[in-house]
């Protein structure tokens, strides 16, 4: 596995490196095809199909607006009123109802959509149970199918035209990663199949086939590849032991419990358990390819460095990514979680009630595990790396020429010594009070 994206003056790995590096890579991207196959769910996904016929796809063409009566204001709790009265226009667009002009009642009411003429919108069409014949329509929300194409194709151009190749091959590793959710842990998980097991293979899968398709088939790839599985497997390991001390049940959310409702096999505990896995990949990623990428960068500057002295500079570089990374992660949570966290402080309860509710228990419990997952992805993979780089860093680096660059001229011992800089000691982007070893130049 040579080195595709890496810089052409890093020393090729060497024949016995890349041998171990595969020999350890391909029985588990082997495992984890057979697994893939086993969980694959080879039913169709039980859907309820009872509201599909309820929803028209329309465009409003006509408003008429008048004062609301006394009696149509809603006043929310919190004193604000909200009235808008009228009758709405739509045409419908598609279905069997394509081209039929209807008339609806203004959305009006908290959270209700806000229509103009030309919108296009989603009518809920309203079946009387004692005459199904009588039927009435409301808009319930818009249509954001074109706007979103929109915004995907400007954010593909922005990433294709900055990150070039290696942006179109994000982008495909992105599709990737769509495709394995949606197609095999969402229908795996509805199927009965573990929730953990699914997350660890799928996750398994999203990490081979995206690190490799985007960084390229590399023995820094494969070092970045290694540090991710061993950090995910910590991460499930805390994930399951944390779970187990604070008592998680799966039901802290209205979403969770209705899910267990209507998919009485989903095991809710270990899809709990599955999530926390899943959104540690991302995070993940990001740590171990730096982190191989900072010991391959610090081996061509100085390919007399020992392993000691690249992992410990390596160190360094993973402590400041860390430092950033973990407010990265509750930050994460707490804005995805931000609504029900108003909702939880405006009830009135307590700083310790409210974090001993489980649904704000289990973000916490999601941001630790998190975060023990990536202090640990530090010294894995730069472990890994110092250990199968060094080896190939004792011999000098050529220019892309072939020419072996010139020896640095010895200092003159007449020449005064430059500012703020010791003779006998180059000085250097890691200095600190910490002792070096020996061979650092």
């Amino acid at each position: 596995m040579g080195a595709v994206h890496g810089d052409r003056r890093t020393p090729p790995a060497s024949r016995r490196v890349r041998r171990l590096v595969a020999a350890v890579i391909v029985p588990m991207i082997a495992a984890t095809v057979v697994a893939l196959a086993i969980l694959w769910p080879r039913e169709a996904t039980p859907t309820d199909p009872s509201g599909a016929n309820d929803r028209r796809l329309g465009t409003v063409t006509a408003m008429q607006l008048r004062e609301c009566a006394p009696d149509e204001v809603v006043e929310t709790p919190t004193g604000i009123k909200v009235s808008r009265c009228g009758v709405v226009t739509v045409r419908i667009t598609e279905g069997a109802e394509a081209g039929r002009t209807v008339e609806t009642q203004v959305p009006d009411g908290p959270g209700a959509p806000t229509v103009d003429i030309g919108d296009d919108v989603v009518v809920l069409v309203l079946t009387d149970p004692a005459d199904p014949s009588s039927q009435q329509y409301a808009i319930s929300d818009h249509q954001r199918g074109v706007p979103l194409v929109w915004l995907t194709v400007l954010v593909a151009a922005a990433v294709i035209g900055f990150g070039r190749l290696r942006g179109a091959a994000a982008l495909a590793g992105l599709a990737v990663t769509f495709a394995v959710v949606l197609l095999f842990v969402l229908p795996a998980i509805v199927a009965g199949q573990p929730p953990l097991l699914v997350a660890v293979v799928g996750s398994a899968t999203i990490m081979f086939v995206v690190l490799y398709l985007t960084h390229g088939v590399s023995v820094r790839t494969s070092v970045a590849v290694l540090g991710t599985l061993a950090s995910l497997v910590l991460t499930g390991v805390m994930a399951v032991l944390a779970m187990r001390v604070t008592h998680m049940t799966g039901y802290g959310s209205e979403d969770a419990s209705t899910l267990g409702i209507f998919y009485q096999n989903v095991d809710l505990h270990g899809l709990l358990l599955a999530g926390i896995i899943i959104g540690s990949l991302g995070v993940l990623d990001d740590i171990t390819v730096t982190q191989a990428e900072t010991v391959a960068e610090l081996a061509a500057a100085n390919p007399a460095m020992s392993r000691r002295g690249l992992y410990r500079a390596a160190t360094r570089v993973g402590r400041a990514h860390i430092a950033s990374v973990v407010n990265t992660i509750v930050l994460a949570y707490a804005g995805a979680s931000l609504p029900v966290l108003v909702l939880i402080l405006g009830s009135g309860r307590g700083i310790a009630e409210t974090l001993n509710s489980e649904f704000i228990a289990q973000e916490i419990v999601r941001s630790l595990v998190g975060t023990l997952g990536l202090v640990a992805a530090v010294p894995l993979t730069t472990a890994l790396a110092a250990l199968v780089t060094a080896g190939r860093s004792r011999k000098p680096v050529t220019d892309p020429t072939g020419e072996t660059p010139p020896r640095p001229r010895p200092a003159d011992p007449d020449r005064p010594a430059a500012v703020g800089v010791d003779r006998g000691r180059l000085a250097n982007p890691w200095d600190d009070p910490e002792p070096r070893d020996a061979d650092w130049p």
